[in-house]
């Protein structure tokens, strides 16, 4: 289960993304912000990037240089990126099977 501090974190990264991509309130039909495909690729870039942090610390305690509350962080920031990032995906399947449903 991840801890106040991270569903914290998750959330600050989540409002400077909308931030930089002109996403969030107020802006309208004239942002100009990243593309999706782009937006996308950021989004799995950096889950991939927490799940190397997290490998890093579980062999930096293995060899002992890192102690157990530094890789308990960093699974639960990597566990909380791949959830987000698994329904992000669920969401856009979703979506894209109701624009399969729609009558032509």
């Amino acid at each position: 289960m991840a801890s106040p501090s991270v569903a914290a974190n998750a959330y600050a990264n989540l409002a400077r993304v909308l931030e930089n991509t002109g996403a969030g309130a107020g802006k309208g039909s004239e942002a100009t912000g990243q593309s999706f495909a782009a937006l996308l690729k950021d989004a799995v870039g950096s889950v991939m990037e927490s799940g190397r942090k997290s490998d890093a610390q579980t062999v930096a305690m293995a060899s002992g240089k890192a102690n157990v509350m530094d890789v308990v962080t960093a699974v639960a920031d990597t566990d909380v990126a791949v959830s987000t990032l698994v329904s992000v995906r669920d969401r856009v399947i979703a979506a894209y099977e109701d624009i399969l449903k729609m009558p032509i």
